[in-house]
Order: C-alpha cells, then structure tokens, then sequence
C-alpha cells in the first residue's frame, strides 16, 4: 500500500490539508491497525492528522475500521443494557472515581465493562485503585465474558479488545503528543450499540464531535464534561448530562453554574489507596456518595433499562443500604 498520497493529501499544513473521504479514512486506519505502516510514514501520518485535525468524516472512517476489528463479546444475560466506562487518563490532581461509578452500577445489578490502561504514564489509573479493591484486570476476552455475566463488573485492558488501537495509544511515549487513537477509545462500544457508552470529553469542541459521531453511529450513550479526562461527574460540581439515543439527544441534567456553597466530603488525597479506601466508605455509607455522581447513577440506572423510568430509580437508591 502506498502511503505517499495520504500524507500529500493531509500533511499540507491546517489550510492546505485536505480532508479524507470516509472509505479513505477506514482504509488508511484499517492499515494503522495492523501494523502495516513503516515507521517513517506512520509518524507523518499521526503528526500530520494532528496538526490538520480530524473531520467527523475521518473520525467516522476511523471508528468504522476498529469496529470491524472489534473481537466479538456476548452480552451479557439480564433485562437491562450494559455500561461501558472507558478509562484512559486517570486522577492527576483529583481523585479519580471512576471505580466507585462502576462499582455502584455493579452493585444495583447493572453489567459494566471498564477498558483503559493498566500502566499510570504519571496518572493513578483506575487499574491501580481496581486493584486496591481487590478488582483484578482480565486476561483473556472469555474471562471478560465471565465476569460480565457473574459478577456484573470487569475490567479490560485495551490490548484485549484492540491490539491495534492499544499500539498506536502507546506512541505517545515515543512521540511526545496525542494521536487519533486517544480521541477514539473513549468511544469503544464492543456492542456495537447494544451497550450504554458513558462518553466523557474535556474539551467542548470535542463533546460537541463525540455527539456528532454518536448520533450518526445510532449509539446509545451518556455524554458529559469528563472529570480530569474520566466519565464520571465531577462530584464538586453538577455537569451536563446529555443523553444520546435512535439519532436524538436531550439534556437530562444542566452543569451547575452558581458558586460552591460547601464542598463534599472527598479522598484527603488522590494515591490509590486512599481512594480506594474513602470508596469503600461510600459504598459502607459511612459518608454520602456526593451528588453528582449520584445523579449520573440514577440516569444509568434509567437509560439502561435497569429500572422503568426515574420514580423507580429513585426509590432503589432510596430504599438501598447506600447513603446519598
């Protein structure tokens, strides 16, 4: 395959670049992928894409070509549709909660697939907190399967469902920048819209991308301001929830505007085990699950299909051992 007539077409700087078709942007990634790009040409094309910027049409060719390397996982049985959390950045200076939503989900029976990263990169990743509470990473894709089924949680490293993507992500410490590849795993869905996406963006430029894409794949999900660059809500301070569905959105929750009036209780510090120590006391209710979070449980719990519509969520939450 030859390669030169792709980085013409996009290495021409931000206004001489031309975007690429989508059928040009799968095959062009679909050959990232594999591996089939030499090395020389592979870092033209991530820098060039970078400093050009990636069209919904490109984003979509791209996702497009993971989608159809995507291994096969079974749903998992139950009524209610499965969570997926992706997890790529970590808590850097906030605590990161990411586990406390999946263990919540898991705990009023909702099935929740978190992929991310097992190595910090600087960051404490939810592996690293996972495995203060004793959750470990799968191995293999049928453990994966197992776990969603029995045990309603499990965590899978990237390599597992893109081998691919996992290599292109892990450039970064051989290029200094992001690629594509960190903007595409927050929108993984190994269902293939069978599953609730939890998209979580910093960047509004960037939700508003995520919500384009969303809505022409038909995904089903829950798109908000991410939290250090993870979806949950940020526990200080109420964000937008937009929930995504059959080519419409509707904001469920608007972000909070006004003034903190009192912050909520939070991890003393952001290291794993005290974070993982503080979740434990939430789910013990020796100290409120802060608002937030809260709310975005509650949606989960209704746009899932856990329960039939908010009423019934908030009963099971009020009903639940859970101090809110």
């Amino acid at each position: 395959m030859n390669f030169q007539p792709y980085i013409k077409e996009i290495g021409r700087g931000a206004e001489g670049s031309r975007n690429l078709s989508r059928d040009e942007a799968q095959t062009l990634y679909g050959a990232l992928l594999d591996g089939e790009v030499p090395d020389l040409e592979l870092g033209a094309l991530l820098i060039a894409l970078r400093v050009k910027g990636e069209s919904p049409d490109e984003m979509q060719g791209f996702l497009a070509a993971i989608d159809a390397r995507l291994p096969p996982l079974p749903l998992p049985p139950g009524d209610c549709r499965p969570v997926v959390l992706p997890s790529y950045n970590g808590g850097r200076k906030e605590a990161n909660l990411t586990p406390l939503l999946a263990l919540l989900l898991q705990h009023f029976g909702v099935p929740v697939l978190v992929h991310g990263l097992v190595e910090d990169f600087g960051r404490v990743t939810t592996a690293r907190v996972f495995a203060e509470l004793g959750v470990k990473p799968q191995t293999t894709l049928a453990e994966t399967a197992v776990a969603l089924a029995e045990k309603r949680l499990a965590f899978a490293p990237l390599p597992l469902l893109s081998p691919g993507l996992s290599q292109l992500l892990a450039l970064r410490q051989r290029l200094g920048v992001r690629n594509s590849a960190h903007s595409l795993v927050k929108l993984l869905d190994p269902w293939a819209g069978g599953a609730v996406l939890v998209a979580a963006a910093t960047h509004p430029a960037f939700i508003d991308l995520m919500r384009e894409l969303m809505l022409a794949r038909g995904q089903r999900g829950l798109l908000l301001r991410a939290t250090e660059g993870e979806p949950f809500a940020n526990p200080k301070r109420q964000p937008r929830l937009e929930y995504i569905r059959d080519g419409k959105s509707k904001v469920l929750f608007a972000a909070e505007r006004d003034s903190l009036r009192e912050l909520p209780d939070l991890p003393a510090s952001n290291d794993a085990p005290t974070t993982a120590r503080w979740i434990e006391r939430v789910v013990d209710r020796k100290i409120p699950l802060p608002r937030p979070i809260a709310d975005q449980l509650l949606t989960l719990l209704v746009v899932s299909g856990r329960v039939e519509d908010w009423r019934a969520a908030q009963a099971i939450l009020a009903l639940d051992t859970i101090r809110l």
